[in-house]
């Protein structure tokens, strides 16, 4: 029996997603609904202090130990235990009431922030606290982050989570401009202190918010009994959809070798531009101001096809190549603004197509293998590109994990290809481009 947002396991033709491309203001018809308009406003003020509170850890770090490695080891902290812990997270998540487990994430982020931001405004911070608040913190995102996924659904339905993950992009890279930047203006005039405190307050302002939404208007939470065998059934399930899988598998290439912009601008902010923390605030908004548009673009498709995705991610590899190359900072900022955007491209299809591709009773499982992936990744490559940075340097660097991306799109494929014989379509277009291929087939 095929329940609700499940399809053809074998299919790799477009999933449909609107009939008609939309104009501006249906982009934002989920915030027409009350519940999800509380929960985007809160998430823009939360991603706006927790990009201020990375910007300022990443700083602290570097400046207790001028170690661009260690600076690495801390984003492995944020995102290790989700590598270790994912579907752990995920079987949580569908089997408990996800605005309560928010709730409670939410709370321990304060706490977690609050403390540190004491410890760096009374000058007794060592490199121990700072490790211990960020492994926490990577803690607490083992449930939140699939218990965020699954909690868009509940809000909006599964008619308009397309549009609803591409606003959540924009909030959260919207954030991402406004962050850094007010992060290096309060590193500069403060200190790193009252970063970090910024995201304890909004973490205390999300937990209210969750509060003040309207039980009724949720859609009806569903609860999985417990039994044995529930994690490898989601992998298994994960396993044998293509529309799964394969988006799963490129954004491993791509977390891993692409998302580690905190320890490459670290690099490029000290090593190359001599631009200090203000530099490093003014690079990251950049990179997030282009994600922004990026999230924005996103929520006009129509469609979701694996071909376009494989396309993204190979564009954003290069595009990180290219910045490696970038000899002056005017270009560098122009390719980080085309890293966010396309990086953008990326993921938010990717997640679009996995959850709208999955049951409802497996989602929150799926989607913490999903992000177990993505954090996952950046907690390993986050270490491994700073000590290759200390090792080739900066810019050899970022070419070489730019080129990853590229390859990895590019095998798949051609894995895809060869397996579901699709065949290339050519078609002549002279007002767009002179000539387009399409891909067109199933994956047997």
């Amino acid at each position: 029996m095929t329940s609700e947002g499940e399809r053809d396991e074998t299919l790799t033709e477009p999933i449909p997603v609107l009939l008609r491309r939309p104009g501006f203001r249906d982009v934002f018809t989920p915030l027409r609904i009350r519940n999800y308009r509380y929960y985007a406003i809160i998430q823009l003020l939360a991603n706006t202090a927790n990009w201020a509170m990375r910007i300022a850890v990443d700083w602290l770090v570097f400046e207790l130990t001028s170690s661009v490695a260690l600076v690495g080891v801390t984003t492995f902290l944020f995102f290790g235990p989700m590598l270790a812990l994912g579907p752990i997270g995920g079987l949580i998540a569908d089997r408990y009431p996800r605005r309560r487990l928010l709730s409670f994430t939410q709370g321990t982020n304060a706490v977690a922030c609050a403390a540190l931001a004491v410890l760096v405004m009374t000058g007794v911070i060592h490199l121990f606290e700072v490790f211990a608040a960020a492994l926490l913190m990577g803690l607490t995102a083992v449930v939140d982050s699939p218990a965020r996924s699954v909690f868009v659904q509940e809000m909006v339905g599964q008619s308009k989570v397309g549009n609803a993950i591409a606003i959540n992009g924009s909030t959260f890279h919207l954030g991402g401009l406004v962050g850094p930047a007010l992060s290096g203006v309060l590193i500069a005039a403060f200190g790193a202190g009252w970063a970090i405190a910024s995201s304890a307050i909004a973490a205390v302002f999300f937990v209210a918010a969750l509060w003040l939404m309207r039980e009724s208007e949720l859609l009806r939470t569903v609860v999985v009994p417990p039994r044995r065998g529930q994690i490898a059934e989601a992998v298994h399930y994960s396993r044998r959809k293509p529309t799964i899988f394969w988006p799963t598998v490129m954004l491993g290439f791509v977390a891993a070798f692409g998302m580690n912009l905190p320890v490459m601008l670290v690099a490029f902010a000290d090593h190359e531009f001599k631009s200090g923390a203000a530099g490093y605030g003014l690079y990251s908004s950049i990179a997030a101001l282009g994600a922004l548009l990026g999230s924005l673009a996103s929520t006009r498709r129509l469609t979701y096809r694996l071909r376009s995705l494989m396309l993204a991610a190979g564009c954003f590899g290069l595009t990180i190549v290219v910045t490696g190359i970038a000899p002056v900072v005017s270009i560098f900022l122009v390719c980080l603004f085309a890293i966010g955007f396309v990086r953008l491209l990326f993921t938010v299809a990717a997640e679009a197509i996995v959850q709208m591709s999955c049951n409802r009773v497996i989602r929150g499982r799926v989607m913490a293998i999903f992000a177990m992936t993505s954090l996952g990744a950046q907690a390993i490559g986050g270490p491994f590109m700073g000590w290759v940075i200390e090792y080739l340097g900066v810019r050899p660097t970022t070419m070489i994990f730019g080129a990853v991306p590229v390859i990895a799109a590019a095998v798949i494929s051609i894995h895809l290809a060869r397996s579901g014989k699709l065949t290339l379509k050519f078609k002549l277009r002279r007002h767009i481009f002179p000539l387009t291929v399409e891909v067109q087939g199933r994956v047997s």
